[in-house]
């Protein structure tokens, strides 16, 4: 039995007090003081963990300003704070063991636009994807690039100055900042904007904080000019912190103090608004992809790409393709990144190209292939071959690849991983080779692999050592080798820092700076925050202050990792790899990533969370003593004794009075997941929560018991045979208003489904019945013609009219199709966590079709849901006991076989399971190429989860949260379309358009059948 957590860090009375007096102070956001609130924002993705006190979400501006100004007073005037966004920095830039204010779950909406000036205005809180999907149908843009952009959030991007590719032309996020609002430290809001030094000068008179700060800042940038200019490096990516140096304009006439906070990573104040200038959209796009022998060449050919006038030109090294390769990314790229026979492709770099008018892309196309062609034709330059692509599509999806690159490097195999602390190095473009083949070297010293891509444009490359910081040794190697990056950039005119801000690196700043300007840095930040309150520790402290500065050697996620065992962190190892890329914040409605996390917006109930809150619990586990491993046996083995399960009793009492115990925190968080494993299928590091989330289900109760509807769903393949039987008289029953209250009330489920009638049997008697003996006679041609389909609960049970007309299908398309008997598949088993349960009906059903494999018939599965737990589940459970039979889903056999003309057209647009393309990302493909084969038109339509999940649409604590995921992105299209256009892979989805929509759409296979 598992023990009860305590978590080891209590809350700070302090801050439960300033919680209390913010509600009565009028705040109107989110306080979340929970263990697991706290975990999910004590990591980003970098190597370092800090846990907060508390996570502030306001939802206004005035909720921040109440905030700041309750924090003036002297009861609450020790307490710091620290802006967050996204989440997604490398170098731990939004960290803080003091209060977290995270703006990206409510202050999140698009303010106005101006078309005609050309400018958007939005809270910090808009994700950068977002925002130009809301830009593109007015024909521009929000341009920096950079590859988190689906989660990203504006604030994060200003505080960060970021860029990404295109930065040449498109530059960096402060050059298209136009205005900013920002909360100080005092309550005050400070406006900023570009303006005349005079009235600037006349602002600096004003007596509050406003004026400290203009006056502080016209001081330092105008009477330093001179150093200023002579030590930052002319770099395309050049960040400082506060950027001294684009404040004035180059006589000085024009003043604009939104560069000093644009960049300075939360360290001056809280941004809430930002106005933008927005770019057209070019018409015409191209993206030539050239292949190199090695990744020196590639690097070495950079500047003559750019020379050529490309818009962008970014770069992979060969262990970046080869990770994508082995990812779901892949299929989408695959054919327009082919490989060169005879020549292995060590590198790549993609050439971008955008114009207004064609003739013009056309010119430059045809100037950059001759030279390519003459450089293969002589062997130079080490060019192999490339590919042009104009297809926007296919463009999206190569930049999609290289935008996974850092997830991708994150699933290395092994103990060492590449990290993120060197990693955004800017050199001169013209000493990038050069440079890197010395980093190279450096690493190689100390025998570590490494991966690396960039923007080799803009002389910036993302090199990413692979360190087991678990090892303190390499912890140790992870500070020598930061030394030693510093003096290397140094050496060829860069800096350390080119993309990714400082963070942790902040420690770095004076002797950079040198300590004339970064004192002028700290007096900046005295002026905005003289007490240290805001992200302390990052960038610089206040002038006068004895506050330190944030340490490369702060405290790392490894340091918690190095106390669960090996053992359990290897067998955990989904959980522990995950290394807070954040791709599971993937705000894009029609994406299937992570449903839970974008209708509940809590970081808790995502991947990185989930996998962020069982590390903890192994950790704790560990330190109290518990072996999971073996309880986990224990579990596998035996069934609970008489003493056990009144322990279990007890202690669900004492859950119910407010007994605490971080495993509840974790088991909210587990309950959230609809168990869809889009995670697994699109998270670059494979974190698979189902997995997890079924293993730590069965030790949470093995402490406390089951609720009733646990056993419901686990049982449904058990009772759904038996309730068959008298299907009329369980649905009269379950039509009942009485019987549906008393199963919402005492069972927490709602909208039971109902069973088919006519039954399967009934529908199709004896005509497909399973005769082994007779299957084993079978003459060659009767076996040629034979097929065998597996049943599953939900379609054999509860839409019995598909089963029948798979079978009418593969009739007609002259097979004889073989209905097997239903045997238990126990997928409901695993999302419950009774998997004791689960690894016998495996084993059963494994030896069963195992059995059926030898007669080398194809056995087909008509729910992707089911089929594919036969793939994934049953070889975790049962490993090489699994054996060799194949269950194919319908698609992927009938996309090897001849098919008749449709007797008419018809046109349709196909809405899969989520599972199913994440899993299998040519779902869709195959469904669209078989229907052209016979004549019809299907057309694939975007869209996320529906909501139902198996069951949990069903369970009322869901109930809310499965409604609004359907609205999110099943309602329009299954509007726009009607539920007679639609056809629909997934049976929970099928069923979910039924309940909220009243009709149900068919299977992909009933509009095959009735256009045949």
């Amino acid at each position: 039995m598992i023990p009860k957590l305590t978590p080891e860090l209590a809350l700070d009375a302090g801050i439960v007090a300033f919680s209390k007096a913010l509600i009565a102070a009028g705040y109107t956001g989110d306080i979340e003081t929970s263990y697991a609130s706290r975990l999910a924002v004590a990591t980003d993705n970098s190597v370092y963990q800090a846990l907060p006190q508390a996570v502030l979400l306001p939802k206004t501006t005035d909720d921040l300003v109440i905030l700041t100004s309750l924090a003036q007073t002297s009861s609450f005037s020790h307490i710091k704070f620290s802006p967050r966004g996204g989440g997604t920095g490398t170098n731990g830039q939004s960290l803080t063991e003091h209060m977290v204010v995270d703006l990206s779950r409510h202050m999140n909406s698009i303010l106005e636009i101006n078309v005609e000036q050309r400018w958007v205005r939005v809270q910090s809180g808009v994700i950068k994807d977002q925002l130009n999907a809301f830009l593109k149908p007015y024909g521009f843009f929000f341009a920096p690039d950079l590859s988190t952009s689906n989660r990203a959030t504006i604030g994060g991007m200003v505080n960060t100055d970021a860029s990404g590719q295109g930065s040449l032309v498109y530059g960096k996020t402060s050059d298209h900042v136009l205005a900013l609002k920002t909360v100080l430290i005092d309550g005050n809001v400070l406006k900023t904007h570009k303006m005349a030094t005079f009235e600037a000068e006349h602002r600096a008179q004003m007596p509050n904080s406003v004026g400290r700060i203009y006056r502080q800042v016209l001081d330092s940038c105008r009477d330093f000019r001179p150093q200023i200019l002579a030590k930052f490096p002319r770099l395309n990516r050049f960040l400082t912190g506060y950027d001294l140096e684009h404040v004035f304009n180059d006589d000085l006439t024009e003043f604009d103090l939104s560069r000093i906070i644009t960049g300075s990573e939360g360290s001056l104040g809280f941004v809430v608004e930002a106005k933008l200038n927005i770019t057209p959209i070019a018409k015409y796009k191209c993206l030539v992809n050239v292949k190199y022998d090695s990744f020196a060449s590639a690097l070495r050919n950079a500047p003559f790409l750019v020379a050529a006038q490309a818009t962008s030109v970014e770069t992979v090294d060969s262990k970046v393709l080869n990770l994508a390769r082995g990812d779901i990314i892949w299929h989408q790229v695959k054919d327009l990144i082919t490989d060169v026979a005879g020549t292995e492709m060590q590198g790549l770099n993609m050439v971008e190209y955008n114009s207004e008018q064609q003739s013009d892309i056309e010119e430059k196309i045809a100037a950059l292939t001759a030279l390519l062609d003459n450089a293969i034709a002589d062997k130079t330059d080490g060019i192999i071959g490339y590919q042009l692509t104009y297809d926007t599509t296919a463009i999206g999806h190569i930049y999609a690849m290289r935008k996974k690159a850092v997830g991708l490097l994150g699933n290395t195999k092994g103990a060492q991983k590449p990290l993120a602390f060197a990693e955004d190095t800017a050199v001169p473009p013209e000493n990038l080779a050069d440079f890197i083949m010395e980093f190279r070297a450096l690493l190689d010293s100390h025998n570590l692999n490494y991966g690396m891509f960039g923007h080799v444009d803009a002389g910036v490359l993302h090199v990413r050592p692979a360190l087991d910081l678990c090892d303190p040794e390499q912890e140790k190697l992870l500070r020598s080798i930061s030394d030693q990056v510093v003096t290397l950039t140094a050496k060829y005119g860069g800096l350390m820092w080119g993309e990714h801000g400082k963070g942790y690196r902040s420690e770095y700043g004076p002797a950079f700076f040198g300590e004339e300007l970064f004192t002028e840095l700290r007096k900046i930040k005295a002026a905005f925050d003289p007490r240290n309150r805001v992200n302390p520790g990052k960038i610089c402290t206040p002038f006068n202050s004895a506050d330190k500065l944030v340490s490369v050697d702060g405290q790392k996620r490894a340091w918690f990792d190095r106390q669960i065992p090996v053992a359990v962190k290897d067998s955990f190892d989904s959980s522990l790899n995950c290394n807070g890329n954040g791709l599971c914040f993937n705000y894009e409605e029609s994406s299937p990533m992570c449903p839970s996390s974008k209708v509940t917006k809590d970081r808790r109930h995502s991947p990185k969370g989930r996998a962020g809150l069982m590390r903890e619990w192994l950790r704790l586990t560990e330190n109290a003593g518990y072996d999971v491993l073996a309880q986990e046996q224990v579990l596998q083995e035996n069934r609970s004794s008489f003493k056990e399960v009144w322990e279990k009793v007890k202690n669900t009492l004492a859950k119910r009075q407010g007994d605490a115990d971080f495993s509840h925190e974790v088991m909210e968080a587990m309950e959230g997941c609809l168990a869809c494993k889009a995670c697994a299928g699109q998270c670059p590091i494979k974190v698979d929560v189902p997995s997890f989330r079924a293993r730590f289900l069965q030790l949470y109760h093995s402490r406390y018991l089951r609720p009733a509807k646990d056993y419901i769903v686990g049982n449904i393949e058990r009772t759904a045979p038996l309730l068959a039987k008298a299907p009329r008289l369980v649905n009269f029953m379950l039509k009942r208003k009485f019987v549906a209250s008393m199963l919402e009330k005492s069972v927490g489920y709602v909208d039971t489904p109902l069973l088919s009638v006519p039954t399967l049997s009934q529908q199709v008697g004896k005509r497909y019945a399973f005769d082994l003996a007779a299957l084993q006679q079978l003459s060659a041609a009767q076996h040629e013609k034979t097929v065998m389909l597996v049943q599953d609960p939900f379609t054999s049970f509860y839409e019995a009219e598909l089963v029948a007309d798979a079978l009418s299908l593969l009739t007609k398309l002259g097979f004889n199709p073989i209905l097997l008997p239903f045997l238990p598949n126990g997928k409901p088993q695993h999302v419950k966590g009774f998997l004791r349960d689960f690894a016998h009906t495996a084993s059963t059903a494994a030896q069963f079709l195992n059995q059926l494999q030898a007669l080398d018939l194809p056995m087909l599965g008509l729910d992707a849901s089911l089929v594919l737990v036969y793939r994934d589940e049953y070889n975790k459970a049962l490993g090489s006991a699994r054996g060799d039979f194949n269950v194919q889903l319908l698609h992927e056999w009938l996309a090897g076989q001849t098919l008749p003309n449709a007797q008419q057209s018809a046109e349709y647009a196909l809405l899969a399971h989520c599972t199913e393309k994440t899993a299998l990302p040519a779902t869709e493909k195959t469904w669209q190429t078989i229907f052209s084969k016979v004549g019809l038109t299907l057309k694939p339509v975007s869209v996320g989860c529906c909501g139902m999940a198996g069951t949990y649409g069903h369970e009322a604590q869901n109930l809310e949260n499965s409604k609004a995921l359907f609205d999110m992105s099943w309602r329009k299209p299954v509007e726009q379309f009607g539920t007679e256009q639609i056809l629909v892979t997934g049976f929970s989805c099928r069923s979910q358009v039924k309940r909220l929509v009243g009709d149900k759409p068919l299977h992909p296979l009933q509009a095959l059948l009735a256009a045949l």
